[in-house]
């Protein structure tokens, strides 16, 4: 093989490499903006009945305007549909966090792209608490 062939083959070959590497340093950074998404998504109730915090959340985002579109008790899942002039989606899901708490943990949509503004988390997360404090009084 002749030589400048040999040559330019070689530094294909580093340059796959290299850009290989740069993609995969990349993917294990840590991202402070995901890390702050994921604790305005999140909240941890200390509530055990899972049946009973799904029907609050389907009342809750009824409550705040949305249609529901999906609940799937099994996944701990509801999905609802908000049309006042936009379009947001909201998915809440739940699952248990030790013997005593669940997390809640919601995630908005608006054009098929996560919603980075606190406000509607802030919302849905305010209305729950007062939903769930009143569920606890009639208790």
């Amino acid at each position: 093989m002749k030589e400048p062939i040999k040559q330019f083959i070689i530094f294909i070959l580093i340059l796959t490499f290299c850009a290989c590497a740069a993609r995969q340093r990349n993917i294990l950074e840590a991202n402070d903006s995901q890390v702050r998404l994921r604790s305005m998504q999140s909240r941890v109730f200390d509530y055990t009945d899972r049946n009973r915090m799904l029907r609050t959340i389907i009342a809750t985002l009824q409550d705040l305007g949305f249609v529901i579109d999906d609940a799937d008790e099994n996944l701990g899942t509801v999905s609802g549909t908000k049309r006042s002039g936009y379009s947001l989606r909201m998915t809440v899901s739940i699952r248990p966090k030790g013997n005593t708490q669940l997390i809640v943990r919601s995630n908005a949509q608006f054009n098929l792209q996560t919603v980075d503004d606190p406000e509607p988390y802030q919302q849905f997360f305010s209305a729950l608490s007062k939903a769930l404090f009143l569920e606890a009084q009639k208790i």
